[in-house]
């Protein structure tokens, strides 16, 4: 698991949502309407969309798909419980995403620009420099 703390915009969080969810059988028309997301049960691995102004769109498999204005932010849980995210507004359709994602969620993150190669790289650089620090101590 590792621990996530990025900017990113509404709609790249929207894509990954997108990615790790539905993308095999979501509607053409609604992968590409900014104000279509993704909703499931507590259940299933929750997926909330908070916004000023929702209305439900269709069901799909396990996926309520909502059209949402004026977004404030966005939970979003994994089937296999190995990812938690949030995403928060910051000022209008920018926002910060923390918690924690799983490898596969990595791949999907840094696929629809949530993170950049930059971010991992940073992340990889921090983490085997604690990796060091623990190692000096135990040794």
């Amino acid at each position: 698991m590792v621990k996530m703390d990025a900017t990113t915009s509404l709609d790249s969080f929207r894509r990954f949502v997108m990615a790790s969810t539905c993308n095999s059988f979501v509607p053409k028309s609604y992968l590409e309407d900014f104000e279509v997301f993704p909703e499931r049960e507590e259940s299933l691995g929750s997926i909330y969309v908070e916004a000023a102004d929702k209305v439900t769109l269709k069901k799909i498999r396990d996926i309520t798909f909502v059209n949402a204005r004026d977004v404030l932010g966005i939970i979003y849980n994994s089937k296999s419980g190995n990812t938690s995210l949030k995403w928060r507004q910051i000022r209008r359709n920018n926002g910060k995403v923390s918690g924690e994602a799983s490898s596969n969620s990595l791949v999907n993150l840094a696929e629809v620009g949530v993170i950049t190669l930059d971010w991992v790289e940073n992340y990889v650089r921090k983490k085997n420099q604690q990796d060091d620090k623990v190692n000096e101590i135990t040794s």
